[in-house]
């Protein structure tokens, strides 16, 4: 039979043989190659994509000022009383 020992990756070695700035300084690189793999958006995409958002933040905020005068007339009607007081 062969012998089935777990052995830890070439990776995890080089890790645990790095001290403590030497971990940081790898993140550091890894952040850097992840940061180039991004694409951005362009200036036609960046200002549709606003413009989308705030619409959609304009109606959410139309929607739960609509919802706060429902409820709130209905609790009035409900318990009684006048605002204010």
């Amino acid at each position: 039979m062969s012998d089935s020992v777990a052995r830890p990756s070439s990776a995890s070695e080089a890790r645990e043989s790095k001290g403590f700035f030497g971990r940081i300084v790898q993140f550091l690189r890894e952040v850097l190659l992840e940061l180039k793999k991004v694409t951005y958006p362009t200036g036609p995409e960046l200002l549709r994509f606003t413009i989308v958002v705030m619409v959609f933040v304009a109606f959410m905020m139309l929607l739960v000022t609509g919802l706060d005068f429902v409820f709130g007339k209905g609790a009035m009607w409900l318990f009684g009383g006048s605002p204010g007081k």
